[in-house]
């Protein structure tokens, strides 16, 4: 079973979450919060594997409370979920190590979808977040793009090829079926470039790729 910490200010919304998740059967709401003090305290007493969080919130929002749970033993992977897509609740939210990016008004099979990905240990972003993220990206100028390549350059041929494939939003099973490889290696491909990289996940590698403004990090 997938755990999951429902964070929100609004009792109707906690509620209408739990239900959708709920209906899963891989899927339970160990406990909801209402803020962001209440999420941390939440994540130490019931150790969940998802947090699906609010990103405006009273007392502690959602950024800094996933900052926070960033910083705890073997954190829960984080999805930021809101009615707002401006550009920099998203950019905040990946800084502060969140790996799903979703909007309010996903149906609820999608969101189901992405409690699965992300536990699973991918990234989730909305379509519309990631056309918003690749926008915004590519108006960047040239000295990001080529501190992005020289950062790049610490990869094999071979990491490289796999993290463009994360960039690209594939999942591990889906980079191994394109590149040959097992399950096992492009997973140990993937972590050995996030060390290298000195990157939390995998949503802030593909954020590392596309400031690289290439398809070939080192073109």
């Amino acid at each position: 079973m997938i755990r999951v910490l429902v964070v929100d200010d609004e009792a109707l919304v906690r509620s209408g979450l739990r239900m959708i998740l709920e209906a899963a059967d891989d899927v339970v709401v160990v406990a909801e919060a209402r803020d962001g003090r209440d999420a941390v305290a939440a994540v130490g007493r019931h150790r969940p594997d998802v947090v699906l969080m609010d990103v405006r919130m009273p007392e502690l929002d959602g950024v800094r409370a996933a900052e926070e749970i960033g910083r705890a033993p073997a954190p829960p992977r984080v999805i930021m979920l809101t009615t707002f897509d401006l550009d920099e609740y998203v950019h905040a939210a990946l800084r502060a190590g969140a790996v799903g990016f979703l909007l309010k008004d996903t149906p609820p099979r999608d969101l189901v979808a992405a409690v699965r990905t992300v536990a699973a240990g991918n990234a989730m972003l909305a379509p519309e977040v990631t056309r918003r993220l690749i926008s915004s990206f590519a108006g960047r100028g040239p000295g990001r793009a080529e501190a992005a390549r020289e950062r790049l350059r610490a990869l094999t041929g071979r990491e490289r090829e796999v993290v463009r494939a994360v960039a690209r939003g594939l999942s591990n099973a889906e980079i191994g079926r394109e590149l040959a490889m097992s399950e096992a290696t492009v997973k140990a491909h993937v972590s050995r470039s996030l060390a290298k990289l000195g990157l939390d996940n995998r949503v802030q590698a593909a954020i590392l790729v596309h400031d690289a403004d290439v398809t070939d990090p080192l073109a």
